[in-house]
């Protein structure tokens, strides 16, 4: 033997030696690390077959007819558990249990009581003439009714399901705000707050009439209004003040107590005159900031339920016909 020979083991053993202390582990031997190597490999391979047998399994579960009787058969036999069995086939736990303890249930969308029938066919009458009412005008109109009839009234939650069996819902509105108001403008007690606005409705003759009006912060009830075929000025927002007063107060000429006058800042509220006028009756004249109309929402509430409740569901030939018209519709929508 070669004397380099001997170097040169010496040299690879003490650069082993000094790798495994530097790595603090146990200095495994190459032809082991080749035999682990090689059973992770073989490892690999198996577990990619077993999972592509797996999806083609689910596969073929999701296209057959069945997967819940096939699935209560195997968790029958006890070898596996419900929730194991349940997972794996991508069916419903519940149906399972179902099946064991009373049976497969055939489960309505709708449950049926007595009466239904009838009181749907008194809906379909009610929509007909209110075509835009929602299902709790609805139920109002249809306990008027009953009550004139001397019948028991009807919960508002069965005829929304009666409604909504006979798909006579009105379409959900998808108008979202733009800007978040956390603000409080309703009131929990009468004559505390009061609101107004104006807007404009266009007749088929092309005429324009612009109409406004005060609204009870309480009970939404519309309390006076002003219309014309001309500019909305002081004068015609004062008129619905007086007006207002007198409906809640009779004649008098002086707030029993202070109520607040709330609008937007449109020039006929915030004319000077106007100011004067509501402060020297017992107004507190409040106003909304500027470009924020949802601080004045339950007067924009009301414009957009009466333009779809009546302006829009109603012949509007021209001005004088739907002066005619304003006094019925108003009166319907208190």
């Amino acid at each position: 033997m070669h004397t380099n020979q001997l170097f040169r083991w010496r040299r690879l053993f003490h650069e082993g030696a000094l790798t495994a202390v530097r790595a603090d582990e146990k200095l495994v031997p190459s032809s082991e690390v080749k035999e682990l190597k090689k059973r992770i490999r073989e490892l690999e391979r198996m577990l990619g077959r077993k999972t592509m047998a797996t999806e083609i399994l689910k596969y073929a579960l999701e296209i057959a007819c069945e997967k819940t009787d096939l699935a209560y058969t195997v968790a029958q036999e006890g070898r596996y558990s419900m929730n194991a069995v349940s997972g794996t086939m991508g069916v419903s736990r519940s149906r399972q249990y179902e099946k064991r303890h009373e049976g497969p249930k055939v489960h309505s969308r709708h449950y049926r009581r007595a009466e239904d029938a009838r009181y749907l066919t008194l809906i379909r009458r009610i929509i007909e003439v209110q075509s835009t009412c929602g299902y709790r005008r609805v139920t109002v109109f249809l306990n008027r009714l009953l009550t004139s009839l001397r019948e028991p009234a009807v919960n508002p939650k069965r005829v929304y399901r009666l409604m909504k069996m006979g798909s006579l819902q009105l379409q959900r509105s998808t108008g979202r705000p733009q800007r978040v108001h956390n603000g409080t403008i309703m009131m929990n007690r009468s004559n505390r707050r009061w609101c107004s606005d104006a807007f404009e409705i266009a007749c088929w003759s092309k005429e324009r009439l612009r109409v406004a009006f005060s609204l009870g912060c309480c009970d939404r009830e519309i309390l006076s209004y002003a219309a014309t075929t001309g500019g909305i000025d002081g004068n015609v927002i004062r008129d619905p003040m007086v007006e207002a007063m007198e409906a809640r107060f009779a004649s008098i000429d002086q707030l029993p107590e202070p109520i607040e006058w709330l609008s937007d800042n449109g020039p006929a509220y915030i004319a000077r005159e106007t100011i004067a006028f509501a402060e020297s009756v017992g107004f507190e004249v409040c106003r909304t900031p500027f470009c924020r109309p949802e601080y004045n929402g339950m007067a924009e509430a009301f414009v957009k339920t009466f333009k779809r409740d009546y302006v829009h569901a109603n012949p509007l030939y021209t001005a004088r016909f739907v002066l005619e018209q304003l006094p019925k519709w108003f009166e319907d929508y208190n």
